[in-house]
């Protein structure tokens, strides 16, 4: 698991229950719900894939850097998208942070700018999750483990988001 912070590459990030990773750009903002954002490096590489074919048109920023999908976090061996509508417990060595997701992390057109023309559909359904961090805590590069996966109840996900 490795935390991302804008363009930066840090090693740990500080989490904070309901405002999000600080530092990053949307830290205590008014969206709580959507304060951290993890995506799978598998999709990515699925991505990569995808839109490279088998190297007929070789793309120059191959191969493709998760960080630029603008994730939070990017995890490797988690299934990230099997993680919506849960609450669940991410621990990345410092102690356990439970966290809510609520929304996927949908794909914008910006992605075939970083990626590859393309990539925007077909990252859809494949992009990620928001969720809302509900405890304080430390996340860093290396092994994490993802447990309490429970679903979120229906009157939950019927509320406003917003």
């Amino acid at each position: 698991m490795a935390p991302y912070e804008g363009d930066e590459h840090p090693s740990s990030a500080r989490v904070r229950a309901h405002r999000g990773i600080v530092g990053d750009r949307y830290f205590g903002t008014r969206f709580p719900r959507a304060a951290v954002t993890l995506i799978a490096a598998e999709q990515i590489e699925w991505l990569e894939r995808e839109i490279a074919g088998d190297g007929l048109f070789p793309l120059p920023n191959s191969p493709f850097d998760p960080a630029l999908a603008r994730r939070n976090i990017v995890t490797s061996g988690i299934d990230v998208d099997t993680l919506l509508h849960t609450t669940f417990t991410l621990d990345a060595g410092h102690g356990p942070i439970q966290f809510r997701s609520l929304t996927a992390a949908n794909p914008c057109g910006w992605m075939n700018d970083v990626f590859a023309p393309g990539a925007h559909r077909a990252l859809r359904g494949r992009a990620g999750i928001r969720c809302e961090p509900l405890d304080d805590g430390e996340i860093s590069v290396g092994p994490a483990t993802v447990t309490d996966v429970r679903p979120v109840p229906t009157d939950q996900l019927r509320r406003r988001i917003w």
